[in-house]
């Protein structure tokens, strides 16, 4: 039996794309955070992730990659839809680097400076990306509502990105800094929780294809499956960091791993709703595709970069593990 290449395909993107968006996200999350910190915990949370956040964005490298090569009609329409969003997103990285290196140098006034510019970048990475998804779920359609949605699926997504960063730094800090991290967390499923619910109220709204398939009895049945263990992983965060409060420390995993089951599932949702398109309402997974001696030749060259960055990933994560110090990545 042969392979299904497009839908090949199409899973590994996605799969590229889940990758970066949990492990760049909990990094962009950690420097929102970095205003509600001392000089101290800042050097904290940035060796924290020093080591990982340049790998971090080499799983978004092979998720445009593979829409390229892959897709590469809907790679022209999907970036030519988006192109400010892109550029601001491309902005922001680039800023987040240029300040993550200069800080490390800077003394005085410029140190500060060089960290509310790193809030910055990853302010507007993460806004630009959520501004991309929302734009992306509605098929691109011109209008006030469409992009209004857009800048809420933004504002949804930077909370996650700080929930993200938060249960990050339950997991790799300690004492005072691991407690604001705690209340961080709290905070940011809240501000989850209320994105989640006013983004699911308002995408059958903006998106008849997405309405007929959430509500399409009895496969709504199964699809409540969803929203109920988003749910359960919710409750797993608040509850875990309420253990953490109260000093049980061999939870600080939990918060994080939990959070990582939220953003899987959302993404399980997301991939239900828009398949088989690539592009909602406008091209298919399979007319998009190139051609199939096309797809086969580049699958090997997926199937040895895939298990590499996995491999890598894994050895970096295990390498690193432990506690952050202050200065451990200067």
């Amino acid at each position: 039996m042969s392979l299904d290449l497009p839908l090949v395909f199409a899973a590994l993107m996605g799969l590229a794309i889940l990758m970066y968006v949990v492990l760049d996200g909990y990094d962009l999350g950690v420097g929102m955070l970095m205003p509600a910190a001392d000089e101290r915990e800042q050097d904290v949370m940035v060796a924290s992730i020093g080591p990982f956040w340049d790998a971090n964005e080499t799983w978004l490298v092979l998720g445009v990659g593979i829409l390229l090569v892959a897709f590469p009609a809907a790679h022209g329409l999907v970036l030519g839809a988006l192109y400010l969003p892109v550029a601001a997103m491309l902005v922001g990285l680039m800023l987040r680097g240029v300040a993550f290196e200069f800080r490390v140098k800077a003394e005085g006034w410029h140190r500060g400076l060089w960290n509310w510019l790193f809030w910055f970048g990853s302010f507007l990475a993460s806004f630009a990306q959520g501004l991309m998804l929302g734009r992306y779920v509605t098929g691109f359609h011109p209008g006030f509502g469409y992009y209004l949605f857009a800048m809420l699926v933004g504002a949804s997504l930077c909370g996650g990105y700080v929930l993200l960063g938060a249960t990050w730094l339950i997991l790799k800090t300690e004492g005072e800094l691991q407690k604001k991290a705690l209340a961080w967390a709290r905070w940011g499923l809240l501000w989850v929780a209320l994105g989640v619910a006013l983004v699911s109220l308002a995408t059958p709204l903006v998106s008849h294809t997405v309405q007929a398939k959430w509500f399409d009895f009895p496969r709504t049945l199964a699809l409540m499956l969803l929203p109920l263990a988003t749910l359960a992983a919710g409750w797993m965060v608040w509850g875990a960091t309420g253990r953490l409060k109260r000093g049980e420390r061999e939870f600080d995993w939990m918060p994080l791993a939990a959070t990582v089951a939220i953003f899987t599932l959302a993404f399980a949702g997301l991939a239900y709703s828009l398949f088989p398109y690539v592009v909602i309402d406008r091209m298919t997974i399979r007319e998009a595709a190139a051609h199939p001696s096309a797809l086969k030749f580049m699958l090997v060259g997926v199937a040895i970069v895939f298990p590499f960055l996995i491999g890598y990933t894994v050895f970096a994560y295990r390498v690193f593990r432990g506690k952050a110090r202050a200065g451990m990545y200067e």
